[in-house]
């Protein structure tokens, strides 16, 4: 499961200089044919509550092997996130599409990766690729 919070819906429109050009629909359609033996599901929202069911909803009963979280902002604000992390059995891959130690200090602190499995950071959307990778 993939889950990806605010703004990332803009992803091939929004600042490509650091987000590149290509949309989050036709990355998620390429990586859905490479690994074509697995299920990837998706989740987007903008709005942090519905972010905290979806990994609620997704983080019990061994429906996933792993949620990989793109939280974006509410990386760093959100306390319930991390919180929502912490609360599932499910394995999460903080992933970030930028490098956020190269940008402004408050990008600096995740509120998620005290909980995560691991991070990756810095790649791209290839990101996404290298969490997934790591659940196999």
């Amino acid at each position: 499961m993939i889950i990806n919070g605010p703004n990332l819906n803009l992803l091939g429109k929004r600042e490509p200089k650091i987000y590149g050009s290509l949309s989050f629909t036709d990355f998620l359609e390429e990586l859905r044919e490479k690994y074509a033996n697995l299920q990837i599901d998706h989740f987007q929202s903008n709005i942090e509550g519905e972010i905290i069911g979806q990994i609620q909803e997704a983080g019990f009963d061994g429906v996933y092997d792993g949620i990989v979280l793109n939280a974006a902002a509410f990386t760093h604000t959100s306390v319930g996130i991390g919180d929502a992390v912490a609360a599932i059995e499910t394995p999460v891959v903080e992933v970030h599409i930028s490098n956020t130690f190269d940008r402004e200090e408050f990008r600096h602190v995740s509120f998620i990766s005290p909980n995560a499995k691991g991070v990756i950071v810095g790649f791209g959307l290839q990101s996404y690729e290298l969490a997934i990778q790591s659940f196999f």
